[in-house]
């Protein structure tokens, strides 16, 4: 009897305690998912009515600066009485429930981890809708932040050991060994990876800080400067050929911070003077004041009908993993 009290005792005291001996702490399950997947937990009626119709307008908005359309999620709907066990695993989820205090929330790790859980309430449809809309950008915001550290938490299983850019530029940069460097001249690098259909590109290079103002010819500035370093180092297949910006393409331009530095984000499409290439790119021009000048670090995708949100996606956040130093 009394090894049965020291067994009892030993198994509650392993619960109550984590290895280091700190109470209290919960034990949840490793997250799961694809890459952009969301996990939306809302009973049926409510998904097939007007608060379904803002889920799918705000989540699966369309991304900005593809050729075609893809939503900024691949959402998968399940009501509620059926998220449980396996499938309260996804990194990210939205949850809705009716008949409480409207409110939202954002809880981390409360089935699995990492995962990011935004708690939707309101006593009524219109409630929740408000609630939907007025928390859209920080939920998506939220959601992005966790799926580019899980993306580049996957990228450093096999990470590409070229130590030439650091070097050259000052910088370290983490990106997957299925990247070569395809071009290293005058400090502009080109790297590539090959797909079944074409190709990821990143260029990284640098310029002089005034090269892009702060007013409102930024994006003129930007445009000129990688028209400029396109013609130099990015030829087409035809002789005189080379990448350019898409004219027909609105450029989206955003400010944002990369390596605690301001930086200028740009979104549009590429194409190729004279020949008939094109597909996305996603631009980060990084203000690197202590050494007067701007870090330039561009992904393009180049991939004939096929679905380019994750490869984009995949570029920001080798892009997001720089240090300057």
């Amino acid at each position: 009897m009394k090894n049965v009290l020291i067994l009892v005792f030993s198994i509650v005291l392993f619960v109550s305690c984590d290895s280091k001996g700190s109470k209290g702490k919960r034990i949840v399950s490793a997250s799961s998912g694809n890459i952009n997947n969301l996990s939306v937990v809302v009973d049926n009626d409510l998904w097939e009515g007007s608060i379904g119709e803002h889920i799918r307008e705000i989540f699966g908005a369309e991304v900005y600066g593809l050729p075609q359309q893809e939503p900024l999620f691949t959402m998968r709907q399940m009501p509620t009485v059926v998220f449980t066990d396996f499938a309260t695993r996804n990194r990210t989820v939205l949850k809705i429930e009716k008949g409480k205090e409207a409110d939202t929330k954002i809880v981390e790790d409360a089935f699995a981890t990492p995962q990011k859980l935004a708690l939707v309430t309101g006593n009524t449809n219109a409630e929740i809708i408000e609630q939907l809309k007025a928390n859209a950008d920080k939920i998506i915001a939220t959601f992005k932040a966790t799926e580019i550290k899980e993306r580049q938490r996957r990228m450093t299983k096999s990470l590409n050991k070229d130590k030439s850019i650091e070097e050259q530029l000052g910088i370290t940069i983490k990106f997957p060994s299925a990247y070569r460097i395809a071009k290293n001249e005058n400090g502009f690098f080109w790297l590539r990876r090959d797909i079944k259909t074409g190709d990821v590109n990143l260029m990284i290079y640098e310029m002089p800080l005034h090269t892009i103002s702060d007013g409102d010819d930024a994006i003129t500035d930007i445009i000129k400067m990688r028209d400029s370093i396109g013609k130099i180092y990015i030829p087409g297949p035809i002789e005189g050929s080379y990448m350019i910006t898409e004219e027909a393409y609105t450029p989206f331009l955003n400010t944002t911070i990369v390596d605690n530095k301001p930086a200028f984000e740009t979104r549009s499409t590429w194409e190729v003077k004279d020949a008939f290439m094109a597909g996305p790119f996603v631009n980060f021009a990084i203000k690197d004041e202590v050494n007067n000048r701007l870090v330039v670090l561009e992904g393009f995708v180049f991939a004939p009908s096929t679905a380019k949100r994750d490869y984009i996606f995949e570029l920001e956040s080798i892009i997001r993993s720089v240090t300057i130093k």
